[in-house]
């Protein structure tokens, strides 16, 4: 019984050997996590669309409802740029529409990706994630990356922008550029500069004056919080907020309440398409980087889990104010590198973020908004990543094809409709590939038993058997292509005898494509030649034995293609050629 309860809460595994030094190494952790997460919690949540309490609420309880479901040990769950660019575009779509406020909207997107990512761990469902190509996910989120950049120059100048694509954020910076605010652009531009100068060089610095690398990483990734307490020092001094300057104001005081949001049906059937398009991609995120960390400190992860996980800390988000959170790269990272050894960092975490919000909040009233905004920008400048774009196009023109296409699409359109044009890409894409799979008339390469592609080896053939491989499953997209494949070859080879499928690439045959081999094996008989089968693997065999598809087979079933090489060559003893790759023949052979 204990043994099942650990496997859904693996917290009562790994609570039994939770020792003093690893109580020590996660506090240490815990303190240096909450430094840096409350700007990056703050200005999420401006991204969002929402105040900036509600990042703070979002690393609260949701970190805890994560830690309870998580098999990951150190991924770290927030507020991240990607979900809250993905919430403020849907919910300022579903406003407009007059279906509720910004908030509820908000809130009840946070339920229902909740909902949809822990029955997906319930049932199972981790590998509806494989549904996102890699390319995909790639474009889709450098063009995120680029609109939330974008999205966050006014604010880091101090105009008014609007749009949530390239070309109406590009026109709205290009009609107010010219009326910036001089101290809201001086703070804004200044946070970016020293926090791209401290990326680059503080870890640098810090390795030089002899501090351990891993102090000096964690280090470094704290100039966010160093960037916030000199802008809001200067602000408060100055009294900038009088010139113009936007500062967060006074934020609530006190631990948020639970409630449900109001909830109705036009509301739900608004949201339910882009809560499971944003729930996919909080779960792509997340287990990529959870998979980062498995591998690197030799853990099992648990696909499933990590989904019941982060449902349940986006539940906790929706019932105590927050927004969508998944699993955030820079979080994580400081949280391996100061040294966190269990989830209880992040629980440990939250309960300093609780005490800040409880106690210390007037401390960010003088905090500019320029400041969370510089923060952003230079964040997902880490997302955008060209690069990729020409790596992928080199490797393959249609994934190259899907990536731009996403990339475009998200900057053109928006992020909710270049995600879904990028997903339906991928499997058209995958139909495609797959519905004309690779083929190749195999011949024997001398003096083996090893068969290959008579256009790029020297090998034997003989002239009454045709050996083809097919190197795909086959399925109701591909079974024509393959019918259309076979009687071209007959038509080529009207000597030949006996016809050998070699079924090494196939893994699995659908009921359309069985229908194609019993037609083929029918029309092959008229023409008086056998069809025979090779290599055909163990579950492919069980199940074309509940079928008559063998019982009316005009050939036989080999073992290897080998065997059926030699039986049937032994049945027509002609002499073979080997031919070279360009099709010529070259090597006589003897008789086989």
């Amino acid at each position: 019984m204990r043994e099942r309860l650990s496997a859904v809460l693996p917290p009562m595994g790994w609570l039994r050997d939770y020792h003093r030094t690893t109580l020590v190494q996660d506090l240490l952790a815990a303190c240096i996590m909450t430094v840096l997460v409350i700007p990056q919690s703050l200005a999420y949540a401006l991204l969002a669309g929402l105040p900036a309490q509600a990042g703070l609420y979002a690393s609260l309880l949701p970190v805890i409802g994560y830690a309870l479901f998580a098999s990951s040990s150190a991924l770290a769950v927030g507020p991240v740029a990607l979900i809250a660019l993905m919430s403020a575009t849907t919910v300022g779509d579903i406003q407009a529409a007059g279906l509720a406020d910004f908030a509820t909207c908000s809130l009840v997107l946070a339920l229902l990706c909740g909902v949809i990512l822990f029955v997906m761990g319930v049932a199972r469902l981790g590998f509806m994630a494989n549904f996102i190509s890699h390319p995909v996910i790639s474009g889709f989120i450098s063009g995120s990356a680029l609109i939330i950049i974008l999205s966050q120059v006014g604010t880091l100048l101090g105009i008014p922008t609007e749009g949530s694509t390239l070309p109406a954020l590009l026109r709205s910076i290009g009609e107010h550029v010219g009326r910036f605010n001089d101290p809201t652009a001086i703070l804004g531009i200044g946070s970016v500069l020293f926090l791209l100068l401290a990326r680059r060089f503080s870890q640098r610095l810090f390795c030089a004056i002899g501090l351990p690398i891993g102090v000096a990483s964690t280090l470094a990734r704290l100039a966010p919080m160093l960037v916030v307490i000199a802008t809001a020092a200067v602000t408060a001094w100055r009294h900038l907020d009088t010139s113009g300057v936007r500062v967060i104001g006074n934020l609530p005081s006190g631990l948020p309440g639970l409630s449900l949001p109001a909830i109705n049906l036009p509301l739900v059937e608004a949201l339910a398409v882009p809560a499971i398009l944003i729930s996919l991609v909080i779960f792509v995120e997340s287990t990529s980087i959870a998979h980062r960390i498995a591998a690197r400190r030799g853990e099992r992860l648990d696909a499933n889990q990590e989904l019941m996980g982060l449902g349940a800390a986006n539940l906790a988000a929706a019932v105590s104010g927050g927004l969508a959170v998944a699993g955030g790269f820079s979080r994580s990272v400081v949280n391996i590198e100061a040294g966190a050894r269990t989830q209880l960092a992040g629980v440990f975490s939250a309960i300093g973020i609780a005490l800040v919000t409880v106690f210390f909040t007037d401390l960010f009233h003088y905090l500019p908004k320029a400041t969370l905004a510089a923060i952003i920008i230079v964040a997902v400048t880490t997302l955008v990543d060209f690069r990729a774009i020409a790596d992928t196009w080199r490797y393959s023109r249609q994934d190259g094809l899907a990536l731009l296409t996403t990339l475009l699409l998200t900057l053109l359109a928006g992020v909710i409709p270049g995600i879904l044009a990028g997903v339906a890409l991928s499997l058209m894409l995958y139909l495609y590939r797959t519905s004309r799979p690779h083929v190749a008339v195999v011949g024997r390469i001398p003096g083996t038993e090893h068969f290959r592609n008579q256009q790029r080896y020297a090998v034997e053939t003989h002239p009454l058997i045709v050996i083809l491989r097919v190197d795909e499953t086959l399925y109701f997209a591909n079974a024509r292509y393959l019918d259309d494949c076979v009687s071209e070859l007959v038509s080529q080879r009207p000597e030949a005898t006996d016809f050998v499928l070699m079924c090494t690439g196939i893994n699995t045959i659908d009921a359309s494509a069985l229908e194609t081999l019993e037609a083929i094996n029918t029309r092959l008989q008229s023409a008086g030649i056998q069809l025979h089968l090779s290599e055909v693997k163990g579950p492919v065999m069980d199940r074309l034995r509940r079928t008559r598809f063998l019982q009316n087979l005009s050939g036989e079933v080999f073992l290897s293609t080998f065997d059926a090489w030699r039986t049937l060559s032994d049945r027509h003893p002609l002499s073979t050629h080997a031919i070279d790759s360009s099709g010529e023949k070259a090597n006589p052979s003897g008789a086989h």
